[in-house]
């Protein structure tokens, strides 16, 4: 096994993960087997229970894992499926050690920093590391290990400590340091500064990790002779410094290395010199960067996303991804628009926003040729969020809700179309005349972290007349990854049906929703998963695409041009699912009577 550890200096933020992922890209492409874990020096568990304003999204794993955003761009650079053991905490690590020492695992030793965590961390890159991603069942060959924060942080020192030794528990030949840095430019004259990037590979090289290359990000490609700076104080060779400057879009960056020859150093460190001249990055230069730049001159489609989270855009990260990689698979350019859902509401006395702010959401939304409502949680923004859904139905716009995006759209068509002037979720209105969403009963009611219906699950097809199944290609079911407390109240669902939503997806049991449509409508459609953890830049999400062809008129066309899946029937409780929805590994066959 072959460890490459990507660390960070100077500030924050500077693309260590678009770093690591891109050098799985360059090693995946040169042959080798990739896999990846991220370092979170932070005390939180995981990052279920962390704001999106604060830290970005949530990106939920197979296995439920609540993990660190890069593991999203893991996946998607990649195409791999983790676990939640690829995101490493503090917390994980100190829970494991005292729960350990509970048990009376370390004999009555006095349990310390060093040796009992650093030997944890190790042990658990180890462990992970050798665990299949790729769905071959195969070894990976290479780990590459991201280290949140930057060096020199307080609380990532166990974990600098712990990989220092572990550099000699696989042996040199086995190990590679990647340090991404700042190089600023100062003044009106545009001067790069080095003195930020020296400080920190010396601080580095202090904790006894010694870089093998040096990623420096810039706006501009870096001058010679910053570079041989660069290597003369930071003890590399001047092509051991890589120049990594703003491009056109974030697939280049892995290409943008490869013409560096990052691979091949890098290969050459692990003592696999012979797999970069392997490398073959023809199909995503050509299928993903070039044809993104290329969309430039296409047709726009403007996609109006309407959230509560709307300060911070990596709040909606895989959204944006999922988007980005329908409108590759559509051939159009994206017009992204994103629009806080509490401007959308009335103007009041106690309104965050005023009046001007109003008009403008709404003459936002009434220009958008597709909308989409992402999830969330709380009651803050809702009634927008109601609002935007009604527009969408009424107007015949096309929309697509993700799980608060589709309590919303069963809110809303409650109140309008069944009469139900009360009708809301419980979440934030408790009190409601008709509880259309409600919360979960098997959902704990005192602990917040890891209890929510959470991972992998399959939702059941009702039917194959339907858009879900002639987008998916699927006659009996798809597998998408679920988190939520609340659900649609199951009483409801018989007035909902009649009145004209469909409800084609529900879990294995047939009283939880999971897909809904509207008939005679250009594309309404809504999920309680959220299909945009599982889209990849070669495989956009089905949903996804179907908004986006929708929204640039081509979805009728996309349609007839589908095969129509074949109805076969389906058993509701299969053994091959597992009580709490999960799908176990040995349900491999279709289930029918």
């Amino acid at each position: 096994m072959k460890y490459i550890l990507v660390t960070g200096g100077v500030v924050s933020g500077l693309g260590k993960g678009v770093t690591a992922s891109s050098i799985g890209v360059l090693l995946k492409a040169c042959g080798l087997r990739v896999t990846s874990l991220k370092i979170d020096p932070y005390l939180n568990v995981d990052a279920g229970t962390m704001s999106p304003l604060e830290h970005g999204e949530v990106f939920v794993l197979d296995d439920g894992g609540e993990a660190d955003l890069d593991l999203g761009n893991y996946e998607r650079f990649l195409d791999i499926s983790l676990s939640r053991n690829n995101n490493l905490t503090t917390g994980k690590v100190y829970q494991a050690v005292i729960e350990r020492e509970r048990r009376g695992d370390y004999l009555g030793k006095t349990v310390q920093v060093v040796p009992h965590i650093t030997n944890e961390i190790q042990d658990w890159i180890e462990r992970v590391a050798h665990v299949p991603v790729d769905g071959t069942g195969s070894i990976p060959e290479v780990c590459v290990i991201e280290l949140g924060g930057t060096v020199g942080d307080i609380e990532s020192m166990p974990f600098i400590e712990a990989l220092r030794q572990f550099q000699f528990r696989v042996g040199s030949g086995n190990f590679c340091v990647v340090h991404v840095s700042l190089v600023p430019v100062i003044g009106a004259v545009g001067e790069q500064k080095t003195k930020p990037t020296q400080h920190s590979v010396s601080t580095l090289r202090s904790l006894g990790l010694n870089p093998s290359l040096l990623a420096c990000r810039s706006s501009e490609p870096l001058n010679q002779s910053v570079r041989e700076k660069l290597a003369s104080f930071c003890h590399v060779a001047p092509e051991q410094v890589l120049t990594m400057h703003d491009v056109s879009n974030i697939w280049r960056v892995p290409l943008m290395l490869q013409d560096q020859g990052a691979h091949t150093t890098i290969c050459s460190v692990l003592g696999l010199g012979a797999s970069a001249p392997k490398i073959d990055m023809q199909r995503w230069k050509t299928g993903i960067a070039d044809k993104w730049d290329s969309l430039r001159e296409a047709q726009a489609v403007k996609i109006v996303l309407v959230g509560k989270y709307v300060e911070l855009m990596d709040a909606y990260l895989s959204v944006t991804k999922a988007l980005q990689h329908a409108c590759l698979a559509a051939s159009v350019k994206l017009d992204l628009e994103i629009l806080e859902s509490g401007d959308l509401e009335p103007v009041t006395a106690d309104s965050p926003h005023d009046e001007a702010a109003h008009q403008a959401a709404w003459a936002t939304l009434r220009s958008a040729k597709g909308i989409l409502v992402p999830g969330g949680f709380g009651g803050r923004g809702t009634e927008g969020k109601i609002a935007a859904a009604q527009y969408a139905r009424t107007h015949g716009v096309p929309y697509f809700g993700i799980c608060l995006g589709m309590q919303v759209a069963v809110i809303e068509f409650a109140r309008s179309v069944l009469g139900l002037a009360g009708a809301n979720s419980t979440e934030w209105d408790p009190a409601s005349p008709a509880p259309v969403v409600v919360f979960m009963p098997e959902i704990s009611t005192t602990h917040k972290g890891g209890t929510m219906r959470l991972g992998m699950r399959r939702t059941l097809l009702e039917t194959t007349d339907c858009v879900a199944a002639k987008l998916y290609q699927a006659e009996q079911w798809v597998d998408e990854r679920y988190r939520h407390r609340y659900e649609i109240n199951p009483e409801y669902v018989p007035q909902l049906e009649e009145a004209g939503m469909r409800f084609v997806g529900r879990d294995e049991t047939g009283s939880r929703m999971g897909i809904l449509e509207l008939r005679d409508h250009p594309y309404y459609v809504a999920a309680q998963f959220h299909p945009e953890f599982k889209s990849r830049p070669f495989k956009a999400s089905p949903f996804f695409l179907g908004l986006i062809l929708a929204a640039a008129g081509k979805l009728n066309t996309y349609l007839s041009g589908r095969a129509t899946p074949v109805t076969s029937p389906v058993k509701r409780q299969s053994p091959g699912v597992k009580a709490n929805g999960h799908i176990s590994a040995a349900f491999k066959t279709l289930v029918v009577e």
